[in-house]
């Protein structure tokens, strides 16, 4: 091979920087020159002026310090544009302009699907599944996910200490997308008394019923965990019905929040006040854990590995604690198992 490039794509996630390192070391010992670049999909349209723009040229010297180091160094972005296949032979023609003849992507499932759209064009590429979400369901892990659980877990234990404090419950919402799997392991890893995912139809007036039942047992600082994406799973309920009689500024039809919930909630059980908090973006901004810094290294060693053995379109993954790939399109297409029975004993506890 003459060069391979490496680009980050979609959500940023813990563990991206060490992945690009892990690619570089192993294609320098190899001898393979690597071209970062930029911004994702977009880096590779060619809107630079100059070729330091859109690439860099990614040595020892430049990576070697970057594995601990929060969000990606090849920054990141979503392309829709890439959805078009004129754009995509352009980006095609550019990876060919530059003599590069392998990519690496680091990215959730439309980042691999941009990949595999590439390898239907004669460019051999590999994925690495960098996302909090954990929602690629061909692995058992994705990279961030290790890191981003324990930040939830480390403000819920906080939350949790000033919640008890206080005799407070308190709302806390967790990112994740449409996968609960961050929200499950929150509330598992916490003992919070309930959870409520995308993945399992809901009703506030039954949140309320747990809640109140912990009342009455004398836990008056229990912890409600929700996933961003509940909303679309959560019964119908009028927000501005409810609220505005107590004074509250909202308007009609205006969406459920983890805010409104809190305050729905303080109502239908009685209490002076019930909290929320969003964890938000620390999620994605903080160094990975060791468990994420390990499958980036192994991860990066295997891409390059099957490049330089002419192996392409493949996804990298972890099953059974190993490192793994498989074919990206079988990747994409693996069916998701949402373990109701550990959601039902979360919130029946």
């Amino acid at each position: 091979m003459s060069n391979i490039a490496v680009l980050t794509s979609g959500g940023d996630a813990p563990g991206m920087n060490a992945a690009v390192m892990s690619v570089a070391r192993n294609a320098a010992y190899l001898g393979m020159p690597l071209i970062g670049i930029k911004r994702g999909y977009n880096g590779l349209l060619g809107r630079g002026q100059k070729f330091e723009d859109d690439f860099i040229r990614l040595d020892l010297d430049t990576v070697l310090d970057i594995a601990d180091m929060p969000g990606t160094y090849l920054r990141t972005a979503r392309c829709d544009e890439f959805k078009d296949p004129a754009v995509r032979e352009k980006a095609a023609k550019i990876l060919r302009d530059l003599d590069i003849s392998g990519l690496v992507v680091i990215g959730g499932d439309g980042s691999f699907q941009g990949a595999m759209r590439l390898c239907e064009l004669g460019i051999p590429c590999i994925g690495i599944p960098g996302t909090i979400d954990n929602d690629l369901s061909y692995t058992e892990v994705t990279l961030g996910y290790d890191t981003a659980t324990n930040v939830c877990v480390d403000t819920v234990r906080a939350i949790r200490a000033t919640s008890r404090s206080h005799d407070r419950p308190h709302v806390v919402e967790v990112m994740g997308r449409n996968c609960g799997d961050l929200a499950l392991a929150t509330a598992e890893a916490t003992g919070a008394e309930v959870v409520v995912v995308p993945e399992a139809d809901w009703r506030i007036d039954d949140v309320a019923k747990r809640l109140n039942h912990q009342i009455e047992i004398g836990n008056t600082r229990a912890t409600v965990v929700v996933a961003e994406g509940c909303w679309a799973s959560m019964e119908p309920f009028d927000v501005y019905e409810f609220l505005h009689p107590y004074g509250k500024q909202v308007f009609p039809g205006e969406p459920m929040t983890t805010n409104r919930l809190a305050s729905i909630l303080k109502r239908k059980c009685g209490m002076a006040e019930v909290r929320s908090t969003v964890v938000g973006y620390t999620q994605r901004g903080c160094s990975p854990t060791a468990r994420d810094s390990m499958f980036a290294f192994e991860a990066g060693a295997m891409a390059v590995q099957l490049l330089r053995k002419g192996i392409s379109n493949q996804a990298i993954g972890v099953e059974n604690g190993h490192t793994f790939y498989m074919p990206m399109e079988k990747a994409l297409a693996a069916k998701r198992h949402f373990n109701r029975s550990l959601y039902n004993l979360l919130n029946a506890l």
